[in-house]
């Protein structure tokens, strides 16, 4: 066996490397981090064959003063942190002082520099092995050419792919820090084209445009709870058609980081919004104490550990629930009911002066023949004595009131015209025509009031199951009681080793208990929340609803159309089915103008 020595110190940087420098775009994303660290304003990225040839990062920072050139190469070198407090309390994206000795390591590296004091710029490179600084031409700020990657080091160098695929990682590497830094233009050319140009802009217009997205098609969320803030820009459902992780970001205090706990609380805010295995876009900055999250976890400084998690996680799913909730375009000023909640009484003499007031509520005074729905729900849409009501009269097309009564802040649906082919309800608001596909409609608003019916409906199991569980299946059932009652199950402990289960969901009597309960138990220890027994109860409600819903061809009158209009402004996630298919689209008064040629 050989005796132990030391490494030679070219070796440990190269092994150093082989952990952050992967291929051209993490050069890229190590010296973006150091431009950003530096509070540039302006960052220019010029890449040739994707990267492997060369790179140049010039940014107009604060630039590196002559005596801290060498430093700058040095290994474990930083002017980010001095101590292990600094550490904990770190929030500039580049701490560890390795990323120019590793690159160094495996490529030909120039610096030139120049700060505010300095009366010229100074130039570092390797001549003949040795760092040599020297005068140089140039303004405020850092220049960091990066020749021939791997050239030492052919073994990795056989491994980097196409420079199309090369660059398509580096361009993904500049995407993520232009997100983080709005304030900031940036610039990306390859092989002497500019690719991509930003000037610097605020912070929805940025996501909107590196999404390739309109503004107006994205939820914007915000959200404070004690040390953490959310902002979060949100992809439509129905527009989301991407792979997973296909422009989905997660910024922690302006690092770009996969975090598993938040991909799955973004899962999981939209669950039953998307039409089948679409994925949406979306951009979540959080903000929070240093202490509270651990940076320093991984190489690439690619993830983080929370100290936290639980609350983080149900922070963010809380916030962009919330806010996908909401539905799009419709005014934000809307008081949002949850399904389910009571509303006042009417009567035929009101509905007939209100277009907007409920048929369900009619039908719960006026004594009218209803449907049974499951869970004793009632349906708004079966033969009612509203054919018979007076309609309200609308203003004539054209009239001096018609723009006031066509849709208002309160009503921006508009009000019922007709009915389409007995599929589709057309209607006017102020911007145009709203055409809602009316089966699609009524069956989200029918779920989400079977979904707030059903909470905590429990079905008592005649004789207790006993379950062998493990001491983190036990902590776990005890300290996520409450959770576990509000979804309608009844566990308690029975021994050391085992779980006493007593009630299920209703609505999954008939599932197999014991690997229900461990999969809700597994998810409520890793996340606080429970995904597995929601999303069984959901798929059940989803087909109950889809059953109990309006079906295509049936007659609504105009009431009962503008009751529907009313109830999907205040239905929770009303934009789409539970099918995720969009339930309503709109074609504004300029769209109609361009279809008929009108102005041109």
């Amino acid at each position: 066996m050989a005796s132990i020595a030391l490494l030679p110190d070219t070796l440990i940087s190269q092994i150093a490397a082989g952990e952050v420098i992967e291929r051209p775009a993490s050069v890229v994303k190590e010296l973006l981090d150091n431009a950003l660290d530096a509070l540039a304003q302006h960052i220019s990225v010029t890449l040739e064959d994707g990267g492997s040839r060369s790179i140049r990062i010039r940014d107009d920072g604060l630039g590196i003063a002559a005596e801290d050139l060498p430093l700058a190469v040095a290994r474990h070198a930083t002017s980010k942190i001095r101590s292990l407090e600094d550490l904990e309390q770190v929030k500039s994206h580049g701490f560890r002082g390795e990323a120019l000795a590793a690159i160094a390591s495996v490529a030909q590296v120039s610096i030139t520099s120049c700060t505010a004091k300095s009366n010229h710029a100074h130039r570092l490179a390797n001549e003949q092995g040795r760092w040599q600084v020297s005068p140089a031409s140039g303004g405020q700020g850092t220049l960091v050419e990066v020749l021939g990657l791997f050239h030492h080091v052919p073994a990795r160098r056989r491994f980097l792919k196409s420079p199309a695929t090369e660059f398509s990682h580096a361009k993904e590497a500049w995407t993520r820090a232009a997100l983080s830094r709005p304030d900031c233009a940036f610039e990306l050319s390859h092989n002497g084209r500019v690719v991509a140009a930003l000037a610097a802009e605020s912070e929805g217009r940025r996501v909107a445009r590196l999404l390739d997205t309109a503004p107006d098609r994205l939820r914007e969320v915000r959200y404070e709870a004690g040390p953490l803030q959310l902002s979060a820009w949100l992809q439509s459902p129905t527009d989301a058609q991407g792979r997973a992780g296909d422009r989905q970001y997660f910024f922690v205090n302006g690092r770009c980081v996969r975090d598993r706990t938040l991909a799955h609380a973004l899962r999981t805010a939209y669950a039953d919004i998307l039409h089948g295995d679409r994925q949406p876009r979306f951009v979540v900055f959080l903000e929070i104490a240093p202490e509270a999250v651990d940076v320093n976890v991984h190489p690439a400084k690619a993830e983080v550990r929370f100290r936290e998690g639980h609350a983080v996680y149900q922070a963010v799913l809380k916030a962009c629930r919330e806010g996908l909730a909401r539905p799009l375009g419709l005014d934000q000023g809307i008081p949002m009911v949850t399904a389910g909640t009571a509303a006042p009484d009417t009567d035929a003499t009101a509905l007939a002066a209100d277009p907007s007031a409920s048929v369900e509520r009619l039908l719960r005074t006026s004594g009218g023949p209803a449907h049974q729905f499951p869970l004793a729900m009632h349906s708004p849409w079966s033969a009612t004595r509203a054919e018979f009501l007076r309609e309200p009269a609308q203003p004539a097309w054209g009239s001096a009131t018609a723009g006031a009564s066509w849709g208002n802040d309160d009503h921006p649906l508009g009000f019922a015209l007709a009915q389409l082919h007995g599929i589709y309800i057309l209607a006017q608001n102020r911007q145009g025509l709203i055409l809602v596909d009316m089966h699609a409609a009524h069956e989200r608003i029918v779920y989400e009031r079977l979904k707030a019916e059903s909470r905590g409906q429990m079905q008592r199991l005649l004789e207790p199951v006993a379950l062998s569980a493990n001491p983190l299946e036990r902590e776990t059932a005890v300290k996520h009681r409450s959770v576990l009652e509000d979804l309608g199950f009844s566990i308690s402990l029975l021994s050391a080793d085992s779980l006493a289960i007593r009630g299920v969901p209703t609505l999954l009597s008939q599932a197999s208990v014991e690997p229900l309960v461990r999969d809700t138990l597994r998810e409520l220890a890793q996340h606080g929340q429970t995904y597995a027994a929601t999303e069984a109860r959901d798929a059940i409600l989803a087909s109950m609803a889809c059953h109990g819903a309006v079906r295509a061809h049936r007659s609504l009158s105009i009431p009962e159309m503008n009751s529907l209009l009313r109830d999907m402004e205040r239905t929770e996630r009303a934009d789409q089915c539970n099918h995720g298919r969009p339930t309503w689209v709109a074609l504004d008064l300029k769209t109609l103008d361009r279809l008929f040629f009108r102005g041109q």
